[in-house]
């Protein structure tokens, strides 16, 4: 080694080892005269070969960076401790240096692990070279230990970021769906460089720009929770059907989407209606955001729904207690408040009523029970439910044993004619129960000119409640 290539070993800011090989390739002669010619393998066979070579490698000279990335006082200090430094994780990377010079190649690399004399990990990126004067025997060997763990380190740290991403997304419990909007970002941008100002109207005008937007998205991956959510086997089989996932009504929330996309809402969210693979329907609640990086082009998206199909059930099923009598199953006062209020303010002309009072119920509470009492009511229930099959007309229980049916739209033929068939399913009814029929009151009227709804209700009230007084007076 020349004094100029001496200076430079000295001097180098990483650690350099220069190293005789020579008795490695002894070792490697022996071996190819015993008939061995998958080394990779031989070594691999019985791990105390590996061992054994590097202790036939002698070291002849370190730089001053070895010794202290290493935390070695000096060469033979550092020599003592070559089996905390040199470990088993340093094996496979061992082999394949051994692997290169057996096939004759005068360079190698690997990244490997070494440790200082304290105990501390290093990650190293190792390069060898067999220099000229050793190429016959590998008696000169320069090796270089370059510590990266700073680098390794944000490598395992970034992997370990990345796994905990895509856990997050795959074992998600919502709904997940990553898609590409870059397309759908072109067409806004190209609506803008056309001069267009009013989106909505635009939209109005040109429905099927909403369509060729949907067609423009491309859907790139979904989590287990969306093929649980809308019951497809596998992913291939949910992208082949998302005509039968997302239907026809998700034109419009797709719509209300552009528009706030159109106004720079890259982050919103909406309730949304689609449907399972089996035809279920499925409301969900769609968060709709463009991931940080890809703002300009919205080239990675993504979409969460959660279902909130259960919600919605019960959210149905409160508003429908608050309009419905549970016992009958008709309307109830609060509805038929409502429904006055509608009908003054309509303009659909002839209205008209029925009024029914069940003759004699209190007396069934008192003498056989309220069981038997709420069985009467139950009764009418269906029947004013078989009876009614215009959905302009409504049935209510206003009280205890009051109900009203009002009909929009009905003259006064069309109420004889629905208090007809009350009459004849009530008949049906109390022949069915005949220990226990029923009896009722009807008062019935059509407005007239220049009447109020209020006033042609409380005729019909009137007729009742003469109707119920014929019947007690009997």
């Amino acid at each position: 080694m020349t004094i100029l290539e001496s200076s430079i070993f000295d001097l180098s800011p990483i650690p350099m080892w220069l190293e005789d090989y020579s008795a490695v390739q002894k070792q490697f002669e022996i071996w190819k005269k015993q008939g061995i010619t998958d080394l990779k393998s031989f070594l691999e066979e019985d791990l105390t070969r590996v061992t054994e070579c590097a202790h036939k490698i002698k070291i002849l000279k370190v730089n001053p960076k070895t010794l202290e990335v290493f935390q070695a006082k000096n060469l033979h200090h550092l020599c003592e401790n070559l089996h905390i430094i040199f470990q088993q994780e340093m094996f496979q990377s061992h082999i394949s240096e051994l692997l290169a010079l057996w096939q004759g190649q005068t360079e190698f690399s690997s990244t490997t692990t070494n440790y200082t004399i304290s105990g501390k990990r290093l990650d190293i990126k190792l390069r060898g070279v067999v220099l000229p004067e050793g190429q016959h025997d590998l008696s000169c060997v320069l090796l270089t230990t370059e510590d990266i763990s700073d680098y390794q380190n944000a490598c395992r740290l970034e992997e370990k970021n990345r796994r905990l991403a895509e856990s997050r997304f795959i074992y998600s419990p919502t709904s997940l769906w990553v898609e590409d909007f870059s397309r759908v970002k072109l067409r806004l941008d190209q609506l803008r460089a056309m001069g267009i100002e009013d989106f909505v109207t635009f939209l109005d005008v040109h429905a099927d720009f909403i369509q060729q937007c949907v067609d423009d998205i491309i859907l790139l991956d979904v989590n287990q929770a969306t093929l649980d959510l809308f019951k497809a086997p596998n992913k291939e089989t949910l992208f082949k059907n998302l005509h039968k996932i997302l239907p026809k009504e998700m034109q419009q929330t797709f719509r209300e989407q552009l528009i706030d996309l159109w106004n720079g809402n890259i982050h919103h969210q909406r309730e949304a209606i689609n449907y399972a693979l089996d035809g279920s329907i499925r409301n969900v609640l769609l968060q709709f955001t463009v991931f940080p990086g890809y703002e300009q082009d919205w080239g990675l998206v993504q979409l969460a729904l959660t279902d909130i199909t259960a919600r919605k059930k019960a959210e149905s099923y409160l508003e429908y207690l608050g309009k419905h009598d549970v016992l009958t199953k008709l309307t109830n006062r609060s509805f038929y408040t409502e429904e006055i209020n509608r009908l003054e303010r309509s303009l659909v002309r002839p209205t008209s009523a029925i009024f029914i009072d069940m003759n004699g119920l209190k007396s069934t509470n008192d003498q056989f029970g309220h069981d038997v009492g709420d069985d009467l009511l139950r009764r009418m229930g269906n029947l004013l439910n078989r009876a009614i099959t215009n959905t302009s007309f409504s049935a209510s229980r206003i009280g205890g044993d009051e109900f009203v049916i009002l009909m929009a739209g009905a003259d006064e033929k069309t109420v004889d004619e629905l208090k007809l068939t009350i009459e004849e399913l009530l008949n049906i009814d109390n022949q069915y129960y005949a220990s226990q029929p029923i009896h009722l009151a009807i008062g019935q009227a059509t407005i007239q000119a220049n009447e109020s709804i209020e006033q042609m209700l409380k005729r019909a009230d009137q007729m009742m409640y003469q109707k119920k007084q014929d019947f007690y007076d009997l």
